[in-house]
């Protein structure tokens, strides 16, 4: 099916459519620019005490950015977790900067804390910092940075992006079929996006995909800035008939990219993540964004800080934790009329991670 058919078969489819000590230190130089409303977990009582050591337990999340909608509903099932756990948990945004994240670790160890959440960034600039915090008995869990290359006594959490990218490619490869000329928008050094990388250049070997341009900007404001950065690709290369951006904020420039440059309406997007602004997007009369690969990050970030409580309380058997995504479409959406994340939720019960890593003496949060 071309690309132009398949638009318009998307495009008929559907229409626009606290009982425990929390201390949220705002440790960044600004908020993020957009907010969604935070969504409310339910909470599943212990049905046993906590470790004594765990009881009012310091953590911090170091974070290389917390903007854009993913980092937010991570904060905030983060945020819920510990609440629900009784920890106390101090957030350091730092705003896409690598040596601010460096220094902004060094704080949190200096801050007297039990734990540390380290979230994205750079080994290279991190790696110093988790090391020392080991050397001072501060328990470390990374999620999507891989220090654990560097740094013994690190639990490592991710996405399971290999089977992301699998699930959005194959829909790809569906559409487009074998030989289409492609566009790309990501960057390099990220660990979760170089790993959805390795699986796009298979993809693009494999099926004789013909890659005119690779184009994109990771800073706090990833999406307005890689906007005009897509209508320049889209611009020199009018022939492409599908781009892949797999990273939500990527997703949202290249839409908004293809809006500036005409002739661009039959073009077939293709991104990562899921957020109640994704799913407004997708559903949108003449949306090009066709499917994405997702998982909850608010569960993602609840399920994370029980997995640092039970390292730190011993009880943890793996030092690589993973979460599997599910394949979200267009025509599911607009189907099934999902039109936000509690919808979703309920929809696909793949998303609940309420049942990993978890303890009787722990009161878990679920979305």
């Amino acid at each position: 099916m071309s690309s132009r058919s398949l638009r318009r078969r998307l495009a008929a489819t559907g229409t626009v459519g606290l009982t425990a000590v929390l201390a949220l230190t705002a440790c960044s130089q600004g908020a993020p620019a957009t907010q969604e409303s935070a969504d409310s977990g339910a909470v599943s009582e212990a049905s046993s005490e906590m470790p004594a050591e765990l009881v009012g337990a310091k953590v911090a999340i170091v974070q290389q950015s917390g903007q854009g909608d993913y980092f937010q509903q991570y904060l905030n099932g983060t945020r819920q977790q510990a609440e629900a756990l009784g920890f106390e948990l101090s957030a350091y945004d730092a705003q896409g900067d690598n040596a601010t994240q460096a220094t902004q670790l060094e704080q949190a160890i200096s801050s007297g804390v039990d734990a540390i959440i380290v979230r994205h960034g750079f080994p290279d600039t991190l790696c110093p910092g988790v090391n020392d915090a080991i050397s001072k008995g501060i328990a470390v869990i990374a999620y999507d940075v891989n220090v654990s290359e560097c740094a013994d006594g690190v639990i490592q959490t991710q996405q399971s992006d290999e089977i992301m990218a699998q699930l959005v490619l194959d829909r790809m490869l569906e559409d487009v079929g074998e030989g289409a000329a492609v566009g790309y928008v990501n960057v390099e050094g990220i660990a979760p996006l170089d790993r959805r990388d390795a699986v796009w250049r298979q993809f693009v070997a494999d099926n004789g995909w013909d890659q005119l341009f690779k184009t994109g900007s990771f800073t706090s404001s990833s999406a307005s800035d890689s906007a005009p950065m897509v209508a320049a690709a889209m611009q020199a290369n009018p022939s492409v008939t599908a781009i892949y951006a797999p990273y939500d904020e990527f997703t949202k420039g290249t839409l908004t990219g293809l809006d500036q440059v005409s002739g661009s309406d039959d073009v077939l997007v293709y991104g990562a993540d899921i957020s109640n602004a994704d799913i407004e997007l997708m559903r949108a009369e003449g949306s090009r964004w066709v499917a994405t690969g997702a998982t909850d990050p608010n569960a993602i970030g609840a399920a994370v800080l029980r997995t640092l409580a039970l390292s730190m309380a011993g009880e943890l058997d793996a030092e690589l934790v993973e979460f599997p995504p599910v394949l979200v479409t267009q025509e599911m959406l607009r189907e099934d009329d999902i039109k936000n994340m509690e919808d979703l939720r309920a929809a696909v019960s793949e998303l609940n991670l309420s049942q990993v890593s978890t303890a009787d003496w722990m009161s878990v949060v679920s979305f």
